[in-house]
């Protein structure tokens, strides 16, 4: 390796190195300033997406297993803001499918398995300076990430409320329909539960409706005591 300095071009490319390992930031960090790259240097996804926006560098080198916004889905977020950034993805080797799905998802030039050595970054370096593919986008995320979205748990049928009165449109008590003039709503076992208890249920709600709204109306006067 060459005597590593600090790049102080302004015409310099820039490499945004993204990666929560200090020891992996470093290397790479050496790796491309021997390279007469301007390297800056994050964390996490989201502040990588920021920093993404702000610098507009010529090359994003992220790691796939950074906090708070994984890189694959980083990247998506920055190619959906543009620009012409090549984007280069790192992993251990464990993740190497993930890597390749990831490189195709987000338009990458190329993935790099940890730890990256001169020689890796090198023998792909052809790699990385050719043609930026396409990027079919969030099309696959379902498959990649299949625990992404929870489905809420279903607690079976419910019984739909009954309307409550407005003041002054409450009708007299010898107006008030009999209970079994109601109307009932259909409810389905959501178990093998017998439908005695389901039915007894409605009744017990349609009475609980009727009677809170006779008691409102004689606290507002609009009932004989």
């Amino acid at each position: 390796m060459g005597l590593v300095t600090e790049v102080d071009d302004a015409a310099a490319p820039t490499v945004l190195i993204v990666d929560n390992n200090p020891m992996s930031s470093l290397r790479l960090s050496n790796l491309f300033k021997t390279r007469n790259f301007n390297v800056e240097l994050c964390e996490d996804g989201d502040q990588a997406v920021d920093e993404y926006i702000r610098l507009d560098p010529e090359l994003v080198v992220l790691s796939l297993d950074i906090p708070s916004l994984d890189g694959h889905l980083a990247a998506l977020e920055m190619r959906e803001h543009g620009g012409e950034s090549r984007i280069v993805f790192i992993a251990p080797a464990r993740m190497a499918d993930t890597a390749r799905n990831a490189a195709y998802s987000a338009g990458a030039v190329a993935w790099l398995q940890k730890p990256i050595s001169g020689e890796s970054l090198e023998s792909a370096w052809s790699t990385i300076l050719g043609t930026i593919p396409e990027a079919p986008g969030l099309d696959d995320l379902d498959e990649l990430y299949p625990d992404r979205v929870s489905v809420e748990e279903d607690t079976g049928p419910m019984v739909a409320p009954l309307p409550l009165p407005l003041p002054g449109q409450l009708p007299p008590l010898a107006e008030l329909p009999a209970l079994d003039a109601l109307p009932m709503v259909a409810v389905e076992p959501a178990s093998s539960k017998p439908k005695k208890s389901k039915k007894r249920l409605v009744v017990l709600l349609i009475i609980a409706a009727v009677a809170g709204g006779i008691g409102y109306a004689y606290q507002q006067g609009m009932l004989p005591v």
